[in-house]
């Protein structure tokens, strides 16, 4: 019963935080750890900021890269504007790092095999890169942590199983264990090396435990996960066995439990569902969080607070994952296995505020909380992080927190691994930009894409083909700040689910209901059309359906129609990329009138793309002119192309299809690059929505991919006047 009234209490306070001018984190900078390769390297390599620190007077973050087998090393001394310092190449796989004044203190994995395991310790001058000692650990190591006195350093020794040998299974020797390394002066003394067996005390797999994460509190003593036994453990500095128990299991309701099927629907349950927790912090000298990811037969979805006797004094539930699916973070081809994955929680205080921060892998958001009442935290904020968020370092002393987010999407063209950092001001949060915190319903969304204005500020959008079991129409109140979205209608056919349709483009129909535009994918089968659907989101009639006419199915591509507005009796709607009868760099607008049935169109002249490709992803008629975006699909730094353009509406004259056709003009209104980097985050690549009031107020919004190897960011933001942003 806690776990739910806590749900609305920090819902609550979610959303009074963004109204308020109070302290809020706000991101002020995004740094692509690609840059810290040395000139010449190959940057088409993976790199990947996982666990992070900093050096004692703040300046000098220093994060573990285990792709590269490199210590990697940031410049924030101007916090906004960060800078490589290059990476310090290490003899292995870095696994953790834990810094005390300008000495990194690395765990680094050199294990031949998952059966004969082996590691080292090794203290690192951060500004030189020189190896100052270097500790043999027996094992294979995980995570490191420092005591708060500077007098050793625990490492927790995982000797991780084979997720191949018998379906992942422990018990898989050798065991792990916990190493105490003691420090005389910060110097790594490998003579007083103290190592504490762990075995015979977890109910899972006993004679196999494998150590996960550690922290130290101020009196020294060191908590210990053992991920995937469901167990923890308490320690003295002297190695003594002070406390251990079970990690418990928590029952879940109103959560999503079924993989890949394209929509959202929250109202499934998991009963005794083991936390399998991974990072742990201690909050104060007796009580300690940890994050509950789960590992091979758990993971509750959220966070717990112990006390160090084994009483839970506080379980968040489903409250963490459902604030989450509010913001639009939820990733559904997770739903099945460990949902939003909490995987990180770290704690401090800055000024009069307690704060915990959990971070979710898989949603790619941290949530802080206030923790001044362990048994009632209050969730103040959630910030978007980059994809995969691994590691967390509070830096209370400049009112900054940074993330350490581990996915590089190289391989699948997509953003560059990040760290993040955001700085606590006395300013409203500029994050999320959209909510459906508030509705009547818990109302899951994402992958935004056509968007459509209506009276009072309305606006209606579609979310695309990810979500294609249970396409959707959702009503966005733009009056709120936050933009909430207050409703949503289902899009049904015959009573059911109008499944498979990739929701590109909507406008309204002038009579209470609405046109959309699917793009479809013939090789599946599934065909470009546009739909008309009533105010109920059922398809009207069987003249609902309004397929492409025999001209353009004989040229047409996968890339279809990624928009529509309507004018007077015709539709328009805009290709993203070229047919086959397109020439280079020249993509159809298609118009349809709705009286005579007849179709036609003109072309568009799009961008040369610099990298990837260029098309356009919306279209809206405003006044005398047509808008339309038009963007590359880059991500970060390599982004060029993201532009809102016009054409007068006199060139929009149809010539029949099959032929040659007029080439209309276009003038750029509003480079939206500087829009998309005005919250410290990098650059999205997905600009897909552009609605258009009837004042002329534009919203713009991007598709966040259902987050699937994607932050899940998705920015929703007002441009003031359309017709005052023409560049000059």
């Amino acid at each position: 019963m806690l776990h739910r009234t806590l749900c609305l209490t920090s819902i609550l306070a979610l959303s009074a935080g963004a109204a308020q001018a109070e302290m809020n984190f706000n991101r002020i900078a995004s740094f692509p750890v690609v840059k810290n390769m040395a000139e010449g390297e190959d940057s088409k390599r993976e790199t990947s900021p996982e666990i992070i620190d900093v050096t004692a007077d703040g300046m000098t973050l220093v994060y573990t890269d285990s792709p590269l087998g490199v210590l990697g090393r940031i410049d924030i001394t101007d916090a906004a504007n960060p800078k490589p310092l290059g990476n310090i190449a290490l003899p292995g796989e870095p696994t953790s790092v834990a810094v005390i004044g300008q000495t990194a203190f690395v765990g680094v994995n050199t294990s031949e095999s998952y059966t004969a395991p082996s590691g080292k310790l090794n203290a690192i001058d951060v500004v030189t890169g020189k190896v100052l000692a270097s500790c043999d650990l027996g094992g294979q190591p995980d995570s490191v942590a420092k005591a708060q006195d500077g007098s050793f350093i625990a490492v927790a020794i995982e000797n991780e199983r084979d997720e191949d040998l018998n379906d992942g299974i422990i018990p898989q020797g050798p065991a792990g264990d916990l190493v105490l390394a003691a420090l005389n002066d910060g110097k790594l003394d490998c003579g007083g090396i103290t190592r504490v067996d762990l075995t015979g005390l977890a109910e899972v797999a006993p004679s196999d435990p494998e150590p996960e994460y550690v922290d130290i509190n101020a009196e020294g003593e060191i908590v210990i996960t053992m991920q995937e036994n469901n167990h923890i453990a308490v320690v003295s500095k002297d190695g003594e066995l002070l406390s251990h128990f079970s990690a418990g299991a928590v029952d879940l309701e109103g959560i999503d439990a079924t993989d890949e099927r394209g929509a959202l629907i929250f109202t499934e349950s998991q009963q005794g569902r083991k936390r399998e927790p991974d990072a742990v912090k201690w909050l104060d000298k007796d009580h300690f969080a940890t994050a509950n990811e789960g590992d091979y037969e758990g993971g509750s979805r959220g966070w717990t607070i112990f006390h160090q006797d084994g009483t839970v004094v506080y379980e968040s539930g489903a409250s963490f994952e459902h604030a989450i699916v509010q913001i639009g973070h939820y990733p559904d081809k997770r739903s099945d296995s460990k949902g939003v994955e909490p995987e990180s929680v770290t704690a401090a205080t800055y000024g009069d505020m307690d704060l915990a921060f959990v971070g979710s892998e898989r949603g790619s958001v941290v949530g802080v909380y206030d923790v001044a009442d362990l048994t009632n935290p209050v969730l103040k904020q959630l910030l978007p992080s980059g994809v995969g968020p691994e590691g967390y370092v509070t830096i209370p002393g400049r009112n900054l927190l940074v993330s350490a987010n581990e996915k590089d999407l190289i391989d699948d063209k997509g953003a560059r691994a990040h760290v993040m950092i955001y700085e606590l001001q006395d300013a409203p949060a500029s994050y999320p930009m959209l909510t459906s915190d508030g509705a009547d319903e818990l109302i899951g969304w994402g992958a935004i894409s056509g968007m459509v204005a209506d009276e009072g500020g309305i606006v209606w959008a579609v979310s695309d083909s990810f979500y294609g079991f249970q396409p959707s129409i959702f009503k966005i109140d733009t009056n709120a700040t936050p933009a909430r979205i207050t409703d949503v209608i289902r899009i049904t056919r015959n009573g059911a689910p109008a499944q498979k349709l990739d929701l590109e483009g909507i406008t309204l129909d002038g009579k209470g209901g609405f046109y959309v535009a699917s793009e479809g994918r013939t090789e599946r089968l599934i065909p470009h059309a546009i739909y008309h659907v009533k105010a109920d989101g059922s398809i009207k009639n069987l003249k609902g359906e309004i397929g492409i006419p025999p001209e353009l199915a004989a040229v047409e591509k996968r890339f279809g129609f990624e928009g529509i507005t309507k004018v007077d009796n015709t539709l328009w709607m805009a290709v993203q990329r070229e047919w086959k009868d397109d020439p280079k760099n020249h993509v159809k607008l298609v118009a349809y009138n709705l009286e005579t049935k007849e179709w036609g169109a003109v072309h568009y002249p799009k961008a040369e793309p610099d990298t990837g490709w260029v098309g356009l992803s919306e279209i809206v008629a405003h006044g005398d002119y047509f808008y339309v975006i038009e963007r590359d699909n880059q991500h970060d730094h390599r982004a060029v192309t993201k532009k809102i353009y016009r054409i007068p509406a006199a060139d929009m004259v149809p010539a029949p299809l099959g032929g040659d056709l007029p080439v209309v003009t276009k003038e750029e209104v509003r480079d939206l690059l500087p829009d998309l980097t005005a919250t410290g985050g990098y650059v999205l690549d997905k600009v897909e929505g552009l609605a258009i009031a009837a004042d002329g107020t534009a919203w713009v919004s991007t598709d966040n991919d259902g987050v699937d190897d994607h932050s899940g960011e998705t920015m929703f933001f007002n441009i003031g006047k359309i017709d005052d942003a023409v560049v000059n």
